[in-house]
This record gives C-alpha cells, structure tokens and sequence, in this order.
C-alpha cells in the first residue's frame, strides 16, 4: 500500500509540473502573437537601402550623355516588379533627359527595351552590366535623380516616389 500512495503522489507532482509548463508555453504563444500582430501593423522598410548611392555619379560615358540624363532606371529582365515599373516610368519622363540601364537577356528584356524604349535612352548587355556592377546595385529596379552636375540625389526603388520631380525636369 505504500508503493501505491507514492506513485499516486508522484503522478499528481508529474501532472502538477506538466500543467504549469503548458501555463508558460500559452503565456509565452500570446507574448509572440501580440508581438507578430504589432509588427503586421508597422510599414515594412526596404531590405535594401540605396541611400549610398546619394552623392555619386555614374560611372563611364553614362553621365557625360547630351543632353544630361535627370532621371536614371536600372530594370533586370527576370524581375516582374520591373516590368511593372517600366511603363510608369517611362510616362512619368520627358524624352531625352533620361537614362535606362537594362540587364539580363531573353524576351523579358526586349519588352523592358521596348517599354521605355520611347522615353528614355536605354543601355543593355555588357554595359548595363558594368554600370550596375560599378555602383554596386544589388535590387531591381532602382530609380535615380540627377541633379544639374550629374551627381544622384535621390535613389529609391519605386518610381512613384520620384516621378513628381522627374516630370518637372
């Protein structure tokens, strides 16, 4: 009869730690999605900060263009937020102020050609490619505004955000 009351007890203590450890791990589930819900409601910043583009100029023949390109756009073919993009920014241009580096190859890139084709002086293939290389751009697309001497003074990745001033130019 001992035995019995020891294992009886020792199944109530066994039980007794198993119900407080579920307490904790409820507690701990309602921390995490009060947290996830404060964070769904916060705007999402870039994983990708083209800030350190400000205060350069493009490298090679790119910058020296007459007239001088105001507005520049890095596309990559395989990007769909490119092809997204392309028409937006060609409306948003004057013809013969701006610049369009395209990367990558197939039919993605002679659409992205053809779209800004019009508006925009457009660069492909190897030289598209050591531009993009030199500046150290990582994400498509990438939008820049020039001032009057050829340095960026803006670089961001939606268009919208600088057509404003891009169609005053």
């Amino acid at each position: 009869m001992p035995f019995l009351i020891a294992a009886v007890v020792l199944v109530g203590v066994l039980c007794l730690f198993d119900l407080l450890l579920t307490f904790a791990v409820l507690r701990r589930l309602r921390e995490h999605t009060a947290e996830l819900e404060r964070l769904a409601g916060e705007p999402r910043t870039l994983p990708y900060d083209p800030s350190f583009l400000i205060g350069r100029t493009l490298p090679g023949t790119a910058a020296n263009t007459e007239p001088r390109p105001r507005l520049v756009a890095f596309f990559d073919a395989g990007c769909d937020t490119c092809h997204e993009h392309a028409p937006v920014f060609a409306a948003a241009v004057r013809p013969g102020m701006s610049l369009a580096f395209v990367t990558g190859a197939g039919p993605q890139l002679r659409s992205l050609v053809d779209a800004v084709g019009g508006a925009a002086t457009v660069v492909s293939g190897e030289d598209a490619d050591a531009v993009v290389a030199e500046l150290g751009i990582q994400a498509f697309p990438m939008f820049l505004r020039l001032d009057a001497d050829g340095r960026i003074t803006q670089a961001d990745m939606d268009v919208e955000r600088l057509a404003e001033t891009a169609a005053t130019v």
